[in-house]
């Protein structure tokens, strides 16, 4: 059982939740042996990078997961891409091959929008984690992945879920088990009271890891505006007033009403209050298909 440190009653909203996270990421490392970042390339996720490279002094000690359905908005690789090379990033990309190359997806292939997700997303990131299926790696030295039939499976899972994004998120914990196959039982849960939290499981359990879990959508552009932290241009109105509030899948994400052409934009765009009534996803029409969507998907391993 591990507790967090006391920290200065004076610190900051940002100095806190910051230091908060970088103890976890810490701690997860001592304590995983087989750890990786699901890295989305969205903004939760990029802050999420952004604390990783801070806990351990501009270097990411475990490799990042990206799990590519070949549906993503293009500017969401080619971000990804270029923040690989500069940032000299350990990355891996898990794909469900066989139901791409079988057309198996929405629309076309007959799937329902929940069907399609778990189909390349949820099984994508089980059988990519668990090394059962092939996956690509950068490969600096050429610039380009290759393939790794090989590689480690990974039972330590980092990821930027939030507990104010959506319902189901709320009920994660800091240090959240899931069985040999991923699934959550939400009802089995560990108690993580007064900031105590554990991290000692059953051989075999898959535990996520969530450092932003107390961390608000306000929270997270307020400190990628003080930290510069570089995300990509979908966020922005680019003249049309509209931009991106939450990335995903191209067929199922659409672009929320806004002028906001940067930073500070969003941030005066929040505390005006204008989406005070409206969640966050509401542009993720899976969210949408069934009243219980996103928990039913994560219950099964979702991210």
């Amino acid at each position: 059982m591990n507790t967090m440190e006391n920290r200065e009653p004076s610190a900051s909203t940002l100095d806190r939740l910051e230091a908060q996270s970088v103890h976890l990421f810490r701690e997860a490392y001592r304590e995983f042996k087989s750890l990786v970042m699901l890295w989305s390339v969205g903004k939760d996720s990029t802050v999420l990078l952004w604390l990783a490279r801070k806990a351990f002094f501009g270097h990411v000690p475990f490799p990042l997961l990206h799990i590519d359905t070949s549906y993503k908005i293009p500017e969401m690789i080619r971000y990804r891409d270029e923040m690989v090379r500069k940032w000299r990033l350990n990355m891996i990309v898990g794909q469900n091959v066989r139901a791409l190359s079988e057309k198996r997806a929405f629309p076309n292939g007959g799937l329902t929008r929940l069907e399609c997700c778990k189909a390349l997303k949820t099984e994508a990131l089980k059988c990519t984690l668990s090394s059962e299926w092939p996956r690509k790696r950068y490969d600096h030295a050429i610039g380009g992945y290759v393939e790794e039939t090989h590689g480690e499976a990974f039972t330590g899972v980092i990821v930027g879920a939030r507990a104010d994004e959506e319902g189901s998120r709320s009920k994660e914990r800091y240090f959240s088990p899931r069985d040999r196959d991923s699934d959550w039982n939400t009802s089995d849960q560990p108690p993580e009271l007064w900031h105590q939290y554990k991290t000692d499981f059953a051989p075999g359990t898959h535990v996520r890891i969530h450092p932003l879990l107390d961390w608000t959508e306000l929270d997270i552009w307020e400190y990628i505006g003080r930290e510069e932290i570089p995300v990509t241009s979908l966020y922005f109105d680019q003249g049309e007033g509209r931009r991106y509030r939450s990335l995903g899948c191209a067929p199922c994400t659409q672009p929320v009403e806004s002028t906001a052409k940067g930073v500070a934009d969003i941030i005066a765009e929040l505390k005006t209050g204008k989406f005070s009534n409206v969640s966050e996803r509401s542009g993720r029409a899976q969210d949408k298909e069934d009243g219980g969507g996103l928990e039913t998907l994560r219950r099964s391993g979702y991210m």
